[in-house]
């Protein structure tokens, strides 16, 4: 264990030390508070983090229900068929699709000169950047983060689908009750704690992403990430890096709320799974 607790160590541990450090200190050292009310008396670092949490939350929900149903259709079929490995398999694969590679793919397929923008342009006569360039906004930030948080809402949900047992079904059957009594009364309850966890575990997916952003955004900050961006690599910025660290340690703040939360509702869903 002991590489493992050493990679954590090195990064996980000791970065966020260095963030929290930095957020309480001025460009000299010195402590401070100054940054912190900075962050939190600042409109334009409340949008962000407004940005941010907005959507983180939209594709979290987004990609919870599109994720659970589709967990749900394949937990209703064969455990060894081909659908149920496809699936599982191209979860496992799409999950970690992110970044400049996934930016990159959706320009190609939708941004000016991307493929099915081109041939609508050509083949049909329509334009579908003419209300703007939406890849480009809110709207396709949104699309672009759900692509990777419905197979990754597949992998959390589906052993959870997986452990309802047939024996409930057969109980609410026997005591006359349809599908909706089961789903109401009995699957439901129990499947809510572990929705609710992977829609929490996909809102902080969303809120830490990065690169995808960026890759996507170069002119302005509409979210957290790119704002501490522009204050560790801007060359008009100068000598303000701390105050990247203070948005820094906001988001550790959220993040670790929402993780609190969804740890708590794991335990409570762990108990039908034993």
């Amino acid at each position: 264990m002991f590489p493992f607790f050493g990679f954590i160590a090195v990064f996980l541990l000791w970065p966020t030390v260095l963030v929290i450090a930095g957020a309480f200190q001025t460009s000299s050292g010195q402590l401070t508070l100054e940054n912190i009310t900075k962050v939190v008396g600042t409109s334009a670092y409340l949008q962000a983090f407004w940005g941010s949490i907005r959507l983180s939350a939209v594709t979290a929900l987004a990609g919870g229900v599109f994720g659970a149903l589709l967990a749900w259709a394949v937990a209703e079929g064969d455990q060894n068929g081909v659908f149920r490995r496809q699936v599982v398999a191209m979860s496992g694969v799409l999950a970690q699709f992110g970044g400049v590679m996934l930016a990159f793919a959706f320009l190609a397929t939708f941004g000016y000169a991307g493929v099915i923008t081109l041939g609508l342009e050509r083949v049909a006569g329509v334009d579908p950047l003419t209300s703007g360039a939406w890849i480009y906004s809110f709207t396709g930030l949104a699309v672009v983060y759900t692509f990777f948080q419905i197979p990754l809402m597949v992998l959390i949900f589906l052993p959870a689908v997986d452990g309802l047992q047939v024996q409930w079904r057969e109980a609410s059957d026997n005591l006359g009750g349809g599908s909706w009594a089961y789903w109401r009364h009995v699957a439901g309850p129990i499947l809510a704690p572990s929705f609710v966890a992977g829609l929490l575990l996909l809102f902080v997916s969303a809120f830490s992403a990065y690169a995808t952003a960026a890759a996507l955004i170069s002119q302005g900050s509409p979210i957290v990430p790119l704002q501490i961006r522009t204050f560790l690599q801007s060359e008009v910025v100068l000598g303000q890096a701390n105050m990247g660290k203070a948005l820094a340690f906001g988001m550790v703040v959220v993040v670790a709320v929402v993780m609190s939360l969804y740890a708590w509702l794991q335990r409570r869903g762990a108990k039908w799974r034993a």
